[in-house]
């Protein structure tokens, strides 16, 4: 893997003789160019420092996409990803304090609760953090099986974000799952600002989605996402998928930031972050 962008003295490799970027030296071995380790990533990945006295919730999203706007191949990701992407896939999860994601995506891509991993216990013990992040899923009308380990072992209870006129008994049924219900709009479904209020109510304040599309749009139009790290996969399929965000477009198109741009095996890791 290698740093594309902050540029800094060690993206850019010196080498007698004026050995390019990428080009392998005597040893065989590419410059910059090898496979990073848990802990270069968390540094890489690291969420910002909080403001002191004004701690509020840091919603960063990970999705990836083909080079034709494909957010999946056949209804999943996994087809477009690479081993590097889901390195960096753990990574976020590593850092993060709660994993939020849609129910159809908990559906589709059977969704497990996160795991704790060694590589990041320390981090974790330190930033006063669980042993794993809790997963919250959005759903308005709770069509979820509680039967899954999603709901029955997690090492953290898994979080159910909904509307206040969510049916009693699948609010019900998902507390006798062991989950925890948390309302988060006055109607059926969730309005996202305060989905993200509520969770940092909670005390989680790095909040990481995984969509789908249509819970990563809601996020963006309401204005509350601060973060994309973006996985763009060298690959193109055609076809009818879904773009990584859906719903109505943008009066006024939001731009954010580059912050930082890696590179392995030809897909492109970046992070944009909102001004």
């Amino acid at each position: 893997m290698r740093r594309l962008f902050p540029v800094t003295d060690q993206t850019v490799p010196t080498h007698s003789g004026g050995t390019p970027l990428g080009a392998r030296d005597e040893g065989g071995d590419a410059a910059q160019d090898r496979e990073w380790s848990l802990d270069e990533l968390a540094d890489a990945y690291a969420y910002p420092e909080p403001v002191p006295g004004e701690p509020r919730p840091w919603l960063r999203a990970n999705m990836v996409s083909t080079l034709d706007g494909a957010a999946q191949h056949e209804g999943r990701s996994q087809p477009i990803s690479t081993a590097a992407d889901m390195r960096i896939f753990g990574t976020l999860r590593g850092l993060a304090d709660v994993v939020v994601v849609g129910a159809e995506t908990v559906r589709l891509e059977g969704y497990r609760p996160a795991r704790a991993r060694a590589e990041f216990a320390r981090r974790r013990e330190e930033a006063g953090q669980g042993p794993a992040p809790a997963v919250a899923v959005v759903t308005a009308g709770l069509d979820l099986d509680f039967t899954l380990p999603l709901f029955t072992s997690p090492l953290v209870p898994t979080l159910i974000l909904t509307g206040a006129a969510a049916a009693l008994d699948k609010v019900a049924a998902a507390e006798r799952a062991g989950a925890r219900v948390v309302i988060a709009g006055d109607g059926m479904g969730v309005e996202p600002d305060r989905a993200v209020r509520a969770l940092g109510d909670l005390g989680h304040t790095r909040l990481l989605t995984e969509g789908g599309p249509r819970l990563l749009g809601q996020f963006v139009a309401a204005g509350v996402l601060d973060e994309l790290c973006l996985t763009v996969s060298p690959m193109l399929t055609v076809g009818d998928a879904q773009r990584i965000a859906g719903g109505p477009s943008l009066a006024v198109p939001q731009r954010f930031a580059l912050a930082a741009l890696l590179e392995e095996e030809g897909f492109l890791f970046g992070r944009y972050r909102r001004p």
